[in-house]
C-alpha cells in the first residue's frame, strides 16, 4: 500500500506495516489539545450534547501540559476519511481556543494478528495450550 509522505500518511505505513488490516473499521483517537482547562471542558461538554458520550475522555496531558480531549471515532483508517476528520475536529477546536495533535489506535485491536494476545496470562500447571 501507498500513501503520501506525510505524518498521516507515515503512520497509515506504520500500522500496515505491524500486520495491522486497514480495510477493517477500528476505534481511531484523535486528540485535541487546549492550553486552559475552561476550554477543554466546554468543548468536551458540546461533544457529548453532540452524542459523543462514549466516545470522549478529558484528562491533563502532563507530557505536553495541556488539556487533551480523546475523541475515538469508529472508522476505516482511510487516508482521505482521517485528513478530514482531523479538519472537522481542528475547526470544531478552534471554537474553543484549541487544536488537533494527531491521532493514533490502540495497538491490539479486533481483527489484527494480536488480538488474541494475552499480554496478562502466565501459564502454570492448569494451562490447556
Amino acid at each position: 500500500m501507498q500513501f503520501p509522505d506525510d505524518d498521516n500518511g507515515q503512520m497509515l505505513q506504520a500500522m500496515s506495516d505491524s500486520g495491522m488490516d486497514l480495510s477493517q473499521s477500528m476505534a481511531i483517537d484523535f486528540f485535541l489539545v487546549f492550553e486552559e482547562q475552561r476550554d477543554a471542558e466546554s468543548a468536551l461538554e458540546d461533544l457529548i450534547a453532540a452524542g459523543h458520550s462514549d466516545d470522549v475522555e478529558l484528562s491533563f496531558n502532563d507530557e505536553i501540559e495541556k488539556w487533551e480531549v480523546i475523541v475515538s471515532v469508529e472508522m476505516v483508517p482511510d487516508y482521505d476519511a482521517i485528513v478530514a476528520k482531523e479538519t472537522e475536529l481542528n475547526d470544531f477546536a478552534a471554537e474553543f481556543d484549541g487544536m488537533t495533535d494527531g491521532w493514533g489506535v490502540m495497538q491490539h485491536q479486533d481483527g489484527d494478528e494480536f488480538a488474541d494476545d494475552d499480554d496478562d496470562h502466565e501459564c502454570d500447571e492448569h494451562c490447556h495450550h
